[in-house]
């Protein structure tokens, strides 16, 4: 029997509707983090907690890890699935059938476009949330049959693409071009920031550093401190001459590796510095230099770790108080 908790009221909106889920908060889909014990608790406390595929090492994997998200909570979940040409790709369409197989109705997908798996998806009941930088892409997106879609803004961690708007303009943008739900990406980390994004048209909000400074993440507690004690100012973007930009922490890392680009190096040059091992040993390990990791802006807003439910609880709860007092301010 799980514990009860304390609830707090619905926030409803397009999003929370479509999916049967109480409040419009959403945990990112992050590489090495999305595990079950943190997609479980969001799910718990109403949010849309999200397991992240790769993280997996195999598709048996993965539906295993499913099983045990399930096994913590009754409530809706997804999961990622981010599709980017490699080398050596991953199964992708193992993993898909793991995720279908497994029962999962919600998926959110990125990197790549998700139209060649549409109709398998649309086949099997699952509703698709796709990630986009831009408003050109959501409409794309939209277009091809997802149920909603999330856009990041430049202030996200890992890729906000190469457009470089932020949140301000591209969250109503996206609400003048869209017909579907949304859910806005990057900068997020309280509940100032989901009324401003429910103000601006958003449908919720999607976090990824929040999160990944709750008691759930399963990171190393150093990583949750160098979050609580960073500023917006201790972020880097890398990979911007190779046009495939990346917010990342600012460590001995990237700061080579944002020397070795803007001396005119290649991929090659710099390869070792970023494989996605040596980020991984970062968040096992706690070793904040051996690799890049990804963090967002919204870092210099986080001031504590917490449990991923009260999170949620607190966020919905000042988003509700922001909005009632702004709107007693105006009338």
């Amino acid at each position: 029997m799980r514990e009860s908790t304390p609830s707090v009221p619905r926030l409803r909106t397009g999003f929370t509707e479509l999916l049967a889920i109480e409040h419009p908060v959403v945990q990112g889909g992050m590489m090495w983090v999305g595990r079950a014990e943190l997609a479980a608790a969001v799910s718990e406390a109403g949010g849309l907690g999200i397991l992240t595929a790769l993280t997996q090492p195999s598709p048996g994997e993965l539906a295993r890890e499913i099983g045990r998200t399930r096994d913590l909570t009754d409530k809706p979940f997804g999961v990622n699935l981010t599709i980017l040409p490699t080398i050596t790709p991953p199964p992708y369409d193992e993993y898909l059938r793991a995720i279908v197989d497994s029962g999962v109705t919600i998926v959110e997908t990125a990197g790549a476009s998700p139209e060649p798996h549409m109709e398998y998806f649309r086949d099997h009941g699952v509703r698709v949330i796709h990630k986009c930088t831009s408003v050109r892409h959501a409409v794309k997106a939209e277009r091809l049959g997802v149920a909603a879609v999330s856009i990041d803004g430049f202030e996200c961690a890992g890729h906000p693409g190469e457009d470089d708007i932020p949140g301000l303009v591209l969250i109503p943008a996206a609400a003048d071009a869209l017909t579907i739900p949304f859910i806005a990406s990057g900068g997020f980390s309280d509940g100032r920031g989901l009324a401003a994004a429910l103000a601006l048209g958003a449908d919720g909000v999607n976090m990824g550093t929040r999160f990944l400074c709750s008691s759930e993440a399963p990171v190393a507690e150093s990583v949750k401190q160098r979050i609580i004690d960073a500023s917006e100012l201790d972020t880097r973007l890398i990979f911007r001459e190779l046009r495939n930009t990346a917010r990342v922490a600012r460590n001995t890392v990237s700061e080579e590796v944002v020397r070795v680009l803007a001396a005119g190096g290649a991929f090659a040059d710099v390869q070792p510095l970023v494989t996605g091992a040596r980020g991984r040993l970062v968040f096992e390990d706690g070793d904040l230099d051996a690799g890049i990791w990804s963090v967002g802006l919204s870092q210099g807003l986080i001031r504590d770790v917490a449990p991923a439910g009260e999170l949620v609880r607190r966020i919905v709860t000042e988003a509700r108080e922001v909005l009632l007092r702004t709107a007693g301010q105006w009338a």
